[in-house]
């Protein structure tokens, strides 16, 4: 069985079982087997980490907001992809992995997908079927943010209706910097949103600096 055929079995059980133990025993089990066949080929540790990424990525935009017991389940086998393409031993600590591979953890991987999607509707109206959720917000007042590209956010009473895209949509766009707001195209876009997430996770005083 091919080392992305294991880490699609990987990710697709996690998906099924139930968030529970932290020490999950499929990707302990999944972590010894792949060090054990393929220790000395650095090009599939980095191909099937690029693959389980996809994988984690696919329509997970409607998991904002989303409990961490949810999340957590996603987030431990992106940490066992980090230490399989590192070959970094099991109990390395996953945080400065990530880092170094320049990933995203699960839940900004999240905010990331949803502001690509608010930022192609918002300047193609596509697709339709979301594209009315997004509106200007309007601002009587002339302050600096009174020029920003925000969005207006309905008002919400509980978490679960957080979760909905003409909220969540809303939200994760009214938190970028104004430099990413302004982008002139999805590529300069992508590259900004990528730098200022990446910033704000592992490096939150460069973060705080350079918001609106």
């Amino acid at each position: 069985m091919s080392v992305t055929q294991q880490l699609s079995q990987c990710t697709a059980k996690s998906s099924n079982d139930k968030v529970g133990n932290s020490d999950d025993d499929s990707n302990d089990d999944f972590y010894d087997h792949y060090h054990h066949h393929h220790h000395h080929h650095h090009y599939h540790h980095s191909h099937s980490g690029c693959h389980i990424i996809s994988r984690l990525d696919y329509c997970n935009a409607v998991l904002h907001c989303a409990p961490d017991s949810s999340i957590q389940k996603l987030q431990l086998i992106q940490n066992t992809a980090a230490r399989i393409v590192l070959q970094a031993p099991r109990q390395s600590p996953s945080r400065p992995l990530l880092e170094r591979l320049h990933w995203l953890p699960v839940r900004q991987r999240i905010d990331y997908n949803l502001a690509i999607l608010t930022y192609k509707i918002w300047h193609t109206s596509t697709p339709a079927y979301l594209s009315h959720h997004i509106r200007p917000r309007e601002s009587t007042r002339h302050l600096r943010s009174s020029f920003t590209p925000l969005l207006h956010k309905p008002t919400t009473r509980t978490r679960f209706a957080d979760r909905a895209f003409r909220c969540s949509a809303p939200a994760v766009w009214n938190s970028l910097n104004i430099d990413t707001l302004c982008c002139s195209s999805l590529a300069l876009f992508k590259r900004s949103l990528k730098t200022f997430l990446f910033r704000r996770t592992f490096r939150p005083s460069y973060s705080c600096i350079t918001r609106l």
